[in-house]
């Protein structure tokens, strides 16, 4: 059994029995791995290792930070297949996914390095005779960084990439779910020789992530999770006012209008839903149809749903779902279809744990409900479940997207470019998707509003959001003054 250990100031520390937890495969539940439970000691530890080395490392050329980016994401590459079929044990995605998100960790960090040459700053005449204004960005100094389960690998280096580049160091606390992925990254740093104490990684449970997130030397906690953990983040940072970067839940609706390509809008939104098991913040959580196509459209998505195949990835390479990550969350979804049915939702398929695997897998459900107001229409619901509302036209079915505690993504689906102009401007989300899958892009800026986060990730904006901006004044001497000198 695999030992993981705590990665500090470019070592690996004594793995201490005491206090341990276990990494559970969600396909077979076998045992992957134990791994310490670090304390506020090792939280420290891992904290001044960052102090120490943030100056140097800020003192580093841009360019020359990015190198370290462009070496550790050729090494990713190497190591594909490990961390494809890591990923597949510990998290249980398929392995077509799993190898996407390793490819797209090594793109993202050959993206990042990019902008080495690209961080702006701003000149601006002052309003005082002979003054200049200077608006330059500095890194923030210490970053924590607390990541979610889901896309284990993947959210490594959407924190690391930007983090680094921006001359923060960083200390990386993953989800306890899978700690083995941030293991394989932690050999990856240290075979492509990165400087002591530029990046740490501590794991744990969420005490550790609570250690991490009250000292006072922080000066940022980057955060992906659920809004409730994620008001707990902010309630911590809040004795030492330290910044917060916040990622959290989604319902994101998808609406599809009469004027739709209903074979494309079918194709899209069982995409949307089944990747990851459902698992994904930005995936479709509910979907508004109008009436007058409703009869087509849920038959077609009723069909592709069942038609689905799920399982290990290991053992059958061709399913398109894997298990959800744990039965805790499979016990949450199972009660969530339960207590819709019961208050009125008609099942069209699924609504049961599959009982053919050992593992925690729900099969694909699809229901049809006529409140709004259900918690199944209004809670994240985080699995392979989906809800749907027949509606009387766009006008409602926007007015009905927007009624939620939510703000992450959504989608339209119509031919309609007056229909689409009106749900763009009027849906109230950081991200709308037209006639196509929820999946964002590293260019893009990955925001939501009201309770899914605060700032956001990818593009310019998520890389100015690991800096802080400084105004110099720039008062130049008075011209008598430089003529009696």
């Amino acid at each position: 059994m695999r030992k993981i250990h705590n990665y500090i100031n470019s070592s690996f520390t004594d793995y201490r029995e005491k206090n341990s937890l276990k990494n559970i495969d969600p396909n077979t539940q076998d045992i992957i791995s134990v791994f310490h439970n670090s304390n506020e000691h090792d939280v420290r530890m891992a904290i001044m290792a960052a102090q120490d080395a943030q100056p140097e490392w800020a003192r580093l050329k841009t360019t020359k930070r990015a190198e370290y980016l462009l070496l550790i994401a050729e090494e990713v590459m190497r190591q594909q297949e490990v961390i494809a079929l890591q990923l597949v044990k510990e998290q249980g995605k398929t392995l077509p996914q799993a190898n996407a998100e390793v490819a797209g960790a090594a793109q993202y960090l050959l993206y990042v390095a990019g902008w080495a040459r690209r961080i702006e700053g701003e000149v601006l005449e002052s309003d005082r005779e002979g003054e200049t204004l200077y608006l330059s960005r500095k890194p923030i100094g210490v970053v924590g960084a607390i990541l979610p389960w889901n896309f284990p690998f993947f959210m490594i280096v959407r924190k690391f990439a930007p983090a680094l580049l921006s001359g923060n160091t960083l200390i990386i606390k993953p989800s306890e779910e899978t700690p083995d992925c941030c293991d394989i990254f932690a050999h990856i740093l240290h075979k492509i020789g990165i400087p002591p104490g530029v990046c740490n990684i501590i794991y744990g449970d969420g005490l550790a992530g609570d250690h991490l997130c009250k000292q006072p030397e922080v000066g940022m906690i980057s955060f992906t999770g659920s809004v409730e953990t994620g008001k707990k983040i902010m309630a911590s940072c809040s004795q030492t006012i330290t910044k917060v970067n916040l990622e959290l839940g989604g319902k994101a609706p998808a609406i599809v209008s009469r004027k739709a390509d209903i074979d494309l809008a079918v194709q899209a939104i069982k995409d949307s839903k089944i990747i990851n098991a459902g698992q994904t913040c930005i995936c479709v959580e509910r979907v508004y149809v109008e009436r007058a196509i409703a009869d087509e459209f849920l038959g077609k998505l009723t069909q592709a749903f069942k038609e689905t195949t799920f399982g290990d990835s290991i053992e059958d390479q061709m399913v398109e779902m894997g298990p959800l990550i744990n039965f805790n969350a499979l016990e949450k979804i199972e009660k969530m279809v339960n207590d819709s049915i019961a208050d009125g939702a008609q099942l069209l398929c699924g609504g049961s744990r599959s009982v053919k695997t050992n593992g925690a897998h729900y099969q694909p459900t699809l229901l049809v409900v006529e409140d709004n107001s259900m918690a199944i229409m209004q809670e994240e619901i985080f699995g392979p479940v989906l809800p749907v509302m027949i509606v009387d036209d766009i006008l409602q079915a926007v007015h009905l997207a927007n009624d939620s505690r939510y703000g992450l993504s959504s989608s339209v689906y119509s031919d309609d470019i007056n229909e689409i102009g009106y749900a763009c401007e009027n849906l109230a989300f950081g991200e709308v998707y037209v006639n196509r899958e929820n999946i964002e892009t590293m260019q893009g800026y990955h925001a939501g509003r009201r309770q899914s986060g605060i700032g956001g990730t990818d593009g310019k904006h998520g890389l100015y959001d690991y800096m802080e901006t400084q105004v110099t004044y720039w008062q130049s001497r008075h011209r008598s003054t430089l003529q009696e000198n």
